[in-house]
This record gives C-alpha cells, sequence and structure tokens, in this order.
C-alpha cells in the first residue's frame, strides 16, 4: 500500500541540538533511538529496512527506519 507522501521540507543538517526521548536501553552502544531536534522535528535512529518489496516509494536521501514500538511509546510519553 502506497500511502500519500506529504511535501518534502529541506531542513538544515547543521546546528542540532538533539535531545534525547527513548531508546531500548542496551547496553551496546548502537541502539534504535528517538531524539528531539529542538526544531520541531524528531531524528529517529534505527535498523534501515530495504525500500523494495515494501510497497513504499521511498525518494532520494530518504530511507525506511524500524523501531521497536515501545522506543515510540515512550518518546511520545516524553513529549507530553
Amino acid at each position: 500500500m502506497i500511502m500519500n507522501q506529504a511535501p518534502r521540507v529541506n531542513m538544515p543538517t547543521n546546528q542540532l541540538d538533539l535531545r534525547l526521548l527513548s531508546t531500548t536501553g542496551c547496553t551496546g552502544g548502537s541502539c534504535p533511538t528517538i531524539y528531539d531536534s529542538g526544531r520541531g522535528t524528531i531524528i529517529v535512529q534505527g535498523y534501515t529496512v530495504p525500500a523494495e518489496g515494501s510497497g513504499v516509494a521511498v525518494p532520494a536521501g530518504e530511507q525506511l527506519v524500524e523501531i521497536p514500538v515501545d522506543v515510540l511509546r515512550n518518546a511520545v510519553r516524553a513529549m507530553a
């Protein structure tokens, strides 16, 4: 199923002041994590998922990222 794409917004990537919202709590260092960007968006660190076979048209410069549902739930609570 292909969903309607939201208009693409080009955000500057310099001057990021990330605030941790949620992570899995793993101790290995590279863990799925959600950050508040400080500019009205969130940054998601997770495992990349291939677009091929997903049914989603992924434009250049974007990727599909998979994170545990609990990481997202905790991030929403942290923003409330």
